[in-house]
Formats: C-alpha cells, sequence, structure tokens
C-alpha cells in the first residue's frame, strides 16, 4: 500500500513494538491475531496515527480497538479480506508522547493480519515501558471473550438484535483481572464454546470444544488452516480454567442426573483437560472455575471434586459469591468488573509466591 510522502511505515517486526496474547508470529512482518484481547502497542512521536491491516473475516460485523493516549475507541474493518490503511488519529500534538495500543475486540468470528503502523515522517519510536514479570492465562467462553459485554442492559442478546459490535474483549473480567494483578495476559477464550466436542454452540452444526482449541493457534476452520500451538512461547505463573457451562447445550445431563453416564464421562474429560494443561505448565497456579452465568450448581460441585480428586496443592477450585446464579444472557460491563474484582482478591489472598511459581 502506497504512503504519502510525509509518511513512514513501522513495520510490524519493529524492535520497539510490543506484543501480548497468542499469535501467530510465523511472518514476523505480518502477525495474525486470533484470540480475543491479543494487542500490539507502541509510544509515539507524531501528528497522525494509522494502521494497515487485512481482515480475514467469518461472522457478524468486526471491529478492532484501540486506546490512543488512554481513551478506548473501536474501528469498524472491512469484510471483503481486503488490505486497508485504516487513520486513527491526524490532529496529535507532534512533540508530545502517545501510547498506542491496538487490540482484538472479538473471538474466532474472525482474524486480522497486522503489517504495521504509519506515523508522520518527522515522527519517531520511543522505548515502551517494561513488561510485566507476571502472566496470567486465561480458558474459558464467552465470559473470557467479552462476549456482547457492551450491551449493559443485555437488551440486543433478549432480542437477539446485534451483529459484533457490543463484543470488547478489553472489558472481559479476564484483561480487568489481569491489570488488576499488573500481569501480562493470554486469553484463550470462544463465545459459546464447550469443553466437549459437539456440544455448546460454537461452529455449529460441528460444534468445537476446548478439548480441540486449547493447544491451537489457529483454531477456527472456517478461516483456514487449523495448526498447533508452542506452549514453550508463553508460560504464565497462574491459569484459570473457567469453561463448562456450555456443555450444558444442547442438553443438561449434568442438572438431570449428576451421576449418570453423561455426567461421568464429562467429569472424566474435564480432569484430563485439567491434567493436560498441568502437563503444560509444571509449576503454575491453576484455579478451576465457572461464571456468574446462570446455570446449574451441579457442574460446579463435579469441578470441586475433580479438585479434590487431582490432589494438587497448586489446583483450587473458586467460586464467586453469586457463581450461576445472575445473569442468564452474556456477562455485561458491570458483572465483569464485578468477577474481576473478587477474582483479584481471590488471588491476592494467596501472596506473592503463586507467582514466583517459575523459581520453584
Amino acid at each position: 500500500m502506497d504512503l504519502k510522502e510525509d509518511e513512514k511505515l513501522i513495520s510490524s517486526d519493529a524492535e520497539k513494538l510490543s506484543y501480548s496474547g497468542r499469535i501467530d508470529f510465523s511472518d514476523p512482518k505480518s502477525p495474525v491475531f486470533i484470540f480475543p484481547g491479543s494487542s500490539v502497542s507502541m509510544s509515539f512521536t507524531s501528528s497522525r496515527l494509522k494502521i494497515i491491516v487485512k481482515n480475514n473475516h467469518g461472522y457478524y460485523d468486526n471491529y478492532l480497538g484501540y486506546i490512543l493516549d488512554g481513551v478506548q475507541k473501536k474501528v469498524l474493518l472491512s469484510n471483503d479480506n481486503s488490505l486497508d490503511k485504516i487513520t486513527l488519529a491526524d490532529d496529535l500534538q507532534k512533540d508530545k508522547r502517545h501510547e498506542v495500543i491496538l487490540f482484538k475486540r472479538q473471538d474466532g468470528c474472525h482474524e486480522f493480519t497486522f503489517y504495521g503502523f504509519v506515523i508522520s515522517e518527522e515522527g519517531e519510536v520511543i522505548s515502551p515501558s517494561k513488561k510485566f514479570r507476571r502472566c496470567i492465562e486465561f480458558y474459558g467462553d464467552s465470559a473470557a471473550a467479552g462476549e456482547l459485554i457492551e450491551d449493559e442492559d443485555h437488551k440486543s442478546m433478549a432480542s437477539e438484535k446485534h451483529n459484533g459490535e457490543f463484543s470488547n474483549a478489553w472489558r472481559s473480567y479476564a484483561m480487568v483481572t489481569a491489570r488488576n494483578l499488573k500481569a501480562q495476559v493470554s486469553v484463550i477464550a470462544q463465545s459459546g464454546v464447550a469443553l466437549l466436542d459437539n456440544a455448546g454452540c460454537f461452529h455449529k452444526p460441528d460444534c468445537i470444544g476446548m478439548e480441540s482449541i486449547y493447544d491451537k493457534l489457529h483454531f477456527n476452520p472456517c478461516l483456514g488452516k487449523v495448526t498447533q500451538w508452542d506452549f514453550s512461547r508463553f508460560i504464565p505463573q497462574v491459569v484459570v480454567i473457567d469453561i463448562g457451562q456450555y456443555d450444558a447445550l444442547p442438553i443438561d445431563y449434568m442438572k438431570e442426573d449428576k451421576n449418570g453416564g453423561s455426567a461421568r464421562l464429562w467429569a472424566n474429560h474435564y480432569k484430563q483437560f485439567v491434567l493436560n494443561i498441568r502437563e503444560k505448565y509444571p509449576y503454575a497456579f491453576i484455579v478451576l472455575t465457572t461464571s456468574i452465568m446462570n446455570h446449574h450448581p451441579s457442574w460446579d460441585r463435579t469441578i470441586g471434586l475433580i479438585c479434590q480428586e487431582i490432589r494438587d496443592d497448586k489446583i483450587v477450585h473458586f467460586l464467586y459469591s453469586c457463581n450461576g446464579r445472575g445473569t442468564p444472557f452474556c456477562i455485561n460491563k458491570q458483572e465483569a468488573d464485578y468477577m474481576a474484582f473478587e477474582l483479584s482478591i481471590f488471588l491476592k489472598s494467596f501472596g506473592p509466591k503463586i507467582w514466583q511459581a517459575l523459581d520453584d
């Protein structure tokens, strides 16, 4: 894409850019953003700021989020997979230090490729602030992904009148918790995802579960080839596993018979999933939980029993004060803030030792 004479490209592989999240860097000059909340940030001086991106559209309208000098905004992407140069600002104070965070607002409804920032010719990129040493990873569904979180009164969810505009991972309880704890974060989340394949509501009618997503980089087959993730690229000290409530779709077998065959099968798979995460991260502090989204308590009781069976001092079960008794819809911003507050307090109660796990 051509630049104006008074513009210059800050390529996506520029040394002073800072990335966060599970991102495809197989081509450093065109990283692909896949999971919600993944971000790239830059400190700079310039009178203008643009981005060059290409959207890989799946469904819904797709938006990018950005925070420029502390103000959060969003921009609509094209749905035709074209290369776009998008202006984020053209009236900045040219001799002032500015900061931008570009982040993926939505889940696996799309991916986007980032080619770089465009700034004024006289502008320059400034060394970023040091990254947090703490690292936390979430495995979750709509609550962690921030699906419909800006639908404050749940009106669009109740009427099913929405097209991606209300989703915002930055406001999810997962991202808020990470900011509360001053931690780098990776959010492996997808709205409607269950633990098991053929359950929940992601990728209907052939539903894909977290068992088939957690170890992937590209995970939505509608957007291209499914690829594996290298777990050595991000090693968290704390992991939150918030999964299971969508397994009640299409049949809530845990509610019908918590000791039945389907319930036992799920429990076996859940236990193995937790042990798989433990194998990937031998020293991590792991939290098993669900959310305040309305669901039958048998799911949480089963998770609690599994936690006891595993007998690992660094694997704990956490329940919110109104766990499973909140909204029947996707969690809104106020509810996410409440969850982040309680989870943050819970994690802080263990002291700094859980963040020193890698040194054990």
